[in-house]
């Protein structure tokens, strides 16, 4: 577990690093031959890569994505319904691993 502090979090980049490589790419394991792999895959490198990890308070925390996500999901593998179902797991998954290290959540 993480000292947070949140703060530091403004530039998380600088001081959290680790963490949020560690959270992405847990949430992405957990994930791994649950989902469809390509799709997986897809939403990491093409969405996900360009996400905001955001603390919203009181040990939350938020991913925003990018602004052209609906142009996005025209280009990647996989059906509208099965691409949304998946990316909001796996966004819910970040969040909860984000809780996890920065010790808000057991």
């Amino acid at each position: 577990m993480t000292e947070f502090d949140p703060e530091k979090f403004e530039d998380k980049y600088v001081h959290y690093f680790e963490e949020l490589e560690t959270a992405y790419s847990n949430a992405y394991q957990q994930l791994h031959g649950q989902a469809d792999s390509e799709v997986l895959r897809a939403i990491d490198r093409q969405v996900l890569n360009e996400s905001e990890p955001v603390y919203a308070g009181d040990g939350q925390f938020r991913i925003t994505l990018p602004d052209d996500i609906e142009e996005r999901k025209q280009t990647l593998p996989g059906d509208e319904e099965t691409f949304d179902a998946l990316l909001t797991e796996f966004v819910d998954r970040i969040e909860d691993e984000l809780r996890q290290i920065f010790g808000f959540e057991e």
